[in-house]
């Protein structure tokens, strides 16, 4: 298993200070990741935002996070203001294809300048998409 990163480590720092036994959302405000990296005695993060915007879109909460959620709930990040942002205890859900709808292929017209970055690269991805769309 690999080791913790310094965003999940500052992530679940941030929960285990704020959650409470049945609490279903907990409401920090940026600043707290700055303290939170200082209180861990690790670097401060280059982006701040990066750490918040890496758990909404792009990484899995710690295993210290994900085992407090109950029953068929999950975790999520949401913006609760400026530089405010809310853990919410919500309903799972995934996007799965239909297996019943037909496959419609689609010619692929990206740029190869694009392409060529789509796999590494997060906006190559959204303009190969947005190209689709």
């Amino acid at each position: 298993m690999p080791a913790e990163t310094n965003y999940s480590r500052i992530i679940a720092y941030i929960f285990a200070k704020h959650h409470k036994q049945g609490v279903t959302e907990i409401t920090f405000d940026r600043e707290e990741i700055v303290e939170a990296a200082e209180q861990l005695k690790l670097p401060r993060p280059k982006n701040v935002g990066d750490v918040v915007y890496s758990f909404r879109s792009r990484k899995a909460f710690p295993e210290s996070i994900r085992n407090t959620a109950i029953g068929d709930l999950q975790w999520v990040l949401r913006k609760a203001g400026p530089s405010k942002y809310r853990f919410v205890l919500a309903k799972q859900w995934s996007i799965t294809p239909d297996p019943h709808f037909t496959a419609i292929k689609i010619p692929d017209a990206t740029p190869g300048i694009i392409a060529r970055y789509a796999l590494d690269d997060e906006q190559a991805l959204l303009a190969v998409l947005a190209t689709i769309v």
